[in-house]
């Protein structure tokens, strides 16, 4: 394995590094990203690296106790198994994940091939909607949630999280399907239905795993 190591260049080498410490970070990578500017579809360079090192990457995250997958319709590389990275998540950065989801699962099914693109707007709409936000969150609860699902590649915004008004586009990842399977959906609305009103000053946290 090292001896595979010891045969690319300095640059290889740095580029295999960064593409392993990516997937222990953010659990996945896509072959296409978007332009943080223009949204535009842009191909993501360490995708190339995964494929093209492949067998390397996949015998050094074994000796870590974890799995690379790839998903050849979805084209993603991602981290999976016992020791894989398992996000922590906020009850508020759960709602507004699974509210994500369900924009994401109409807008596919609506407008077929088009951008899923959603707004703050939007996802409030859709939790008034369904009851899931009732009460208005803080920008810091905002900026946390879009870090934390920008971070694992679930959605992209142009320019800095900090920056994203009512009406900026969000687009949304199919990686979206990885964190919240279709099955999850009426049982975790039977379940924040429940708890109107209390999610907000909860202290419980929910994981979310890839695997599942």
């Amino acid at each position: 394995m090292f001896t595979y190591l010891e045969e690319l260049t300095v640059t290889e080498k740095e580029q295999v590094k960064k593409t392993i410490q990516a997937l222990f970070r953010q659990t996945c990578i896509l072959q296409v990203k978007y332009d943080p500017v223009t949204l535009t579809p842009k191909d993501n360079p360490q995708y190339e690296i995964c494929a093209r090192h492949r067998n390397f990457i996949t015998d050094y995250i074994e000796v870590l106790g974890c799995e690379l997958l790839h998903d050849a319709q979805e084209h993603i590389f991602r981290l999976a198994g016992e020791q894989a990275p398992k996000e922590k998540l906020s009850l508020t950065s759960t709602v507004i994940l699974l509210l994500i989801k369900l924009i994401y699962r109409d807008k596919i099914m609506g407008e077929g091939l088009n951008a899923p693109l959603t707004t703050l707007k939007e996802i409030r709409e859709y939790g008034k909607n369904a009851n899931l936000i009732t009460q208005k969150l803080t920008q810091a609860q905002w900026r946390e949630s879009l870090s934390l699902l920008r971070l694992h590649q679930i959605i992209d915004v142009p320019g800095a999280v900090k920056e994203v008004e009512d009406d900026t586009p969000i687009y949304i990842y199919s990686t979206v399907n990885l964190y919240i399977t279709a099955a999850d959906i009426n049982a975790l609305l039977d379940e924040y239905r429940e708890e109107e009103g209390e999610y907000e000053t909860a202290e419980e946290t929910l994981y979310t795993d890839p695997d599942q």
